[in-house]
């Protein structure tokens, strides 16, 4: 099922890379509810599952609630660090750099991001199957948020690797190797189990991770040049469709 499920979040990159080649308007909407999607995902399901796993932790602090700060923090400290969102910034906001005009300079950067985005998109595929090996309820909400999110990984990866580049055959290359990143990684689980008290830490973790690319990149590029009301309306109407069917589960 884990398999099957990336095999789903494939076909979703290489739509985002489609896109992304294609057309570059009204995507906002399909970000808009990718961003809502996700943060239902981490509020009403993972942290619970985590918390229900693993309920005591050190100084008092559940251990999973420890690995959600981790996560956002890692997230966050290895954006700015590597500037990961500046190979793509310029699709939706007005920035200059410096260097921006160098040639080669952008293209060896945008190949560099997209070859990082193929290694998140592998540790996706990990999660896909830690999640089921959480409990199927579990795999299925973690994939979903894997797959509401790997439509901007296709748009990003193919957009960073063909930037400042008249060759598009490297970033079609790259696309395909990040869609394929999550199938490899859920694969990869198959091969070893992890105790649940570990898997109830991850679980925070990843939550945390989702988090981050919610309200820090998928919404903000949502909302960038495009009217906020609509985009605002599928970013709730997500979130409660979570709510509803981890509801009507429950």
């Amino acid at each position: 099922m884990a398999v099957v499920l990336a095999a789903v979040a494939f076909l979703m990159t290489l739509t985002g890379g489609f896109v992304a080649m294609r057309v570059r308007d009204r995507r906002h909407l399909v970000l808009g509810l990718a961003g809502g999607l996700i943060l239902g995902i981490a509020a009403f399901d993972l942290v619970p599952e985590s918390l229900d796993t693993y309920p005591s932790g050190p100084l008092g602090v559940p251990a999973p609630m420890i690995g959600f700060a981790a996560g956002f923090l890692l997230l966050h400290v290895i954006e700015q660090a590597a500037a990961i969102h500046r190979a793509h910034e310029g699709e939706y906001a007005p920035h200059e750099h410096r260097h921006a005009s160098v040639p080669g300079k952008g293209g060896r950067a945008g190949l560099l991001t997209a070859g990082a985005l193929v290694g998140h998109s592998f540790i996706d595929g990990l999660s896909i199957g830690l999640g089921f090996q959480a409990g199927t309820e579990v795999g299925v909400f973690v994939a979903l948020a894997v797959i509401a999110h790997d439509f901007a990984d296709g748009f990003n990866t193919f957009t960073a690797a063909s930037l400042h580049r008249a060759d598009r055959r490297p970033a079609i290359v790259l696309l395909f190797a990040d869609a394929l990143a999550p199938i490899a990684g859920a694969l990869a689980t198959l091969l070893f189990s992890v105790p649940k008290p570990v898997l109830g830490t991850y679980l925070g973790f990843f939550a945390g991770v989702l988090l981050y690319l919610a309200a820090a990149e998928i919404l903000p590029e949502a909302h960038s040049r495009h009217p906020r009301v609509l985009t605002l309306c599928v970013t709730v109407a997500g979130v409660l469709a979570v709510l509803l069917i981890i509801g009507f589960a429950g």
